[in-house]
């Protein structure tokens, strides 16, 4: 038999947790600094996709009588490096490693957080203290000093700038959910379907982690601009990525000590390292006006 209380607080269940009141594409379309965003990201990351046929050379491939060439150059639209190296192929094949780094450890980390942060958060007590407790270790670091001393202890590539940015990331996610569990807990409905019976795993999965898991997905694009940020400097300090592979982060460490004669072989890879990154904070704030009730025009 079905509690009073449970029946009165389960509509307010069901609208928080229907994703029609936490997604609305009418309210994410209305915010057009955000769906640009979107739209210049997908744009990148078919680019990157794409690149053998967007590209006529690829992305090792050097001139050594085509060294400098400035942009606008017939063959060489945005220039070579100092190799010969076409500018256009590097970024392309370079954004594929960018976007790897920016996007893969945030969603492993907010998964991982996500899960730590509703256990400690929901269950308190004994699991929670251990929970964070282990977490304040590493919020005692700073995230970048942090990344570089993960990194630096393991040998340079693409998996060390992964397992580096995913390990300092963990700790934010799980905090971010602790607090929205904490909260979610508290409310009449999570009490209303305590005392009709259900079990704490079904509570958590049923009406808890529906709550919690918008504010984590808005972090978690936040955050990927910043991770390709954070992994471009763990290539440029070489911790990352070797040359020659392309990554944006190695090339303007490559490109810096010829700024002054080809200032496009830093500038380039850069701009795309700010755009992207920016792109990201847009399509966030969108992502948050969207999945906010309070913001939804009724």
């Amino acid at each position: 038999m079905t509690s009073p209380a449970l029946e009165q607080t389960e509509p307010l269940s069901r609208r928080l947790r229907s994703p029609r009141r936490f997604w609305r594409i009418k309210a994410f379309l209305r915010n057009w600094t955000a769906v640009t965003a979107a739209a210049f990201l997908l744009i990148v990351l078919l680019a990157s996709v794409l690149a053998p046929f967007l590209s006529a050379h690829g992305p090792y491939d050097a001139d050594n009588l085509s060294r400098y060439v400035p942009i606008g150059t017939e063959g060489y639209l945005l220039g070579t490096d100092q190799q010969g190296r076409d500018m256009v192929a590097r970024l392309l094949y370079g954004g594929r490693i960018s976007l790897l780094v920016g996007i893969l450890p945030t969603l492993t980390a907010s998964a991982i957080g996500l899960a730590l942060g509703l256990l400690a958060g929901y269950t308190r007590g004994l699991a929670d203290h251990v929970i964070m407790r282990c977490l304040d270790v590493v919020f005692a670091f700073p995230m970048v000093l942090l990344a570089i001393a993960i990194a630096g202890a393991m040998q340079p590539g693409v998996s060390t700038e992964i397992i580096s940015i995913t390990v300092i990331l963990i700790p934010y996610f799980a905090r971010l959910a602790r607090t929205a569990t904490q909260d979610v807990a508290a409310m009449p409905y999570i009490e209303a379907a305590r005392a009709a019976g259900g079990s704490p795993t079904d509570i958590m999965l049923r009406y808890v982690l529906p709550n919690v898991f918008s504010p984590v997905i808005v972090y978690a694009t936040t955050l990927m601009g910043l991770m390709i940020v954070v992994g471009s400097g763990l290539s440029f300090l070489g911790l990352g990525v070797q040359p020659p592979t392309a990554d944006w982060g190695a090339m303007v460490a490559e490109g810096r000590v010829v700024l002054r004669r080809a200032p496009h072989v830093t500038v380039l890879p850069g701009i795309m390292i700010l755009a992207v990154s920016l792109a990201f904070n847009f399509l966030g704030d969108g992502i948050r006006d969207a999945l906010d009730p309070r913001s939804i025009r009724r």
